[in-house]
């Protein structure tokens, strides 16, 4: 088995939960999902849901015991720490968990707001308790990820981070934060799959990065590789990288990433593939560009 594969991690924000996939009910394609990932070897689970729904279809299909680590995310902090620990219990029952690996904030804007600090003590408290090993927060590449992390010292990190955005890989703030002795999880290594897009769908207010976009293509191409193998050549090789986040919404993209990941990663120059346009570096800003 390919050890890399140990520090893949399968988030389940994209999973179906309501239509019927492949003409079968969602259900089993969790299921077969879940048991893709078990199978390979992946290492972690970012159980993350907006629904409690699918937090209670994720725990009623999931392979027991779990064979991967699970992360589990706070709901906004904004609301106070009491509704917070309500809400991490409640998850965990639906997930049909004990305990998880990890707990994660949301967004570090949640540590900056008025009740920031109770909302991180409680989360400590909850790990002290039992209820998890680690206590995390996911960042955006504003947030300045290296102070933020001498400041409230969490057990890990996840950051936004791939072959197009190597801003906290180039800057050094993401190794920074790894020889804090900070776990370091890179996610949105696909940029919401702004390399897989052809050059003709590439959205109007993405035209400022689109000859980058067409050069990394042409790379990837002249290296005998494919976007996807190298994104997750590029990611899951990074020694920043304690494990990378990936989403899919079946059992087939499960199944072309687990194939993907286990190729050797291309040899190809992966700083000339760097881009710096500001509004293709955050999808937050796609719409309103």
């Amino acid at each position: 088995m390919n050890g890399l594969l140990g520090k893949l991690g399968l988030g389940a924000s994209q999973f179906p939960s309501g239509a019927s996939v492949r003409g079968r009910p969602p259900e089993a394609e969790v299921r077969e999902m879940l048991l893709t990932a078990g199978r390979a070897g992946l290492g972690f689970l970012d159980a993350g849901q907006a629904q409690a729904s699918a937090e209670q279809m994720l725990g009623a299909q999931m392979p027991r015991p779990a064979p991967f680590h699970i992360l589990i995310r706070s709901v906004r902090g904004d609301r106070g720490p009491d509704l917070v620990e309500t809400e991490v219990r409640a998850t965990l029952a639906r997930l049909g968990l004990t305990k998880a690996r990890a707990i994660v904030v949301q967004s570090a804007s949640d540590l900056f707001a008025p009740p920031g600090l109770a909302l991180w003590h409680r989360l400590k408290s909850l790990r002290d308790e039992g209820l998890f090993d680690q206590v995390g927060v996911s960042v955006y590449a504003s947030d300045e990820p290296a102070g933020l992390a001498r400041r409230f010292k969490p057990d890990l990190v996840q950051a936004p981070a791939s072959l197009l955005d190597q801003r906290l890989l180039l800057d050094g703030s993401l190794m920074a934060v790894r020889e804090m002795g900070i776990e370091v999880h890179l996610r949105s290594i696909f940029l919401n799959g702004l390399l897989f897009l052809p050059p003709d769908r590439v959205p109007a207010q993405l035209k400022g990065a689109a000859g980058r976009l067409s050069r990394a293509r042409r790379m990837i191409a002249e290296g005998r590789s494919d976007p996807l193998q190298a994104a997750l050549g590029f990611a899951l090789s990074r020694p920043e990288a304690d494990a990378v986040i990936v989403g899919a919404s079946t059992a087939a993209e499960l199944s072309a990433v687990i194939a993907a990941a286990s190729s050797p990663p291309p040899d190809l120059d992966w700083d000339e593939m760097a881009i710096d346009d500001p509004v293709a570096l955050d999808p937050r800003r796609w719409a309103a560009a």
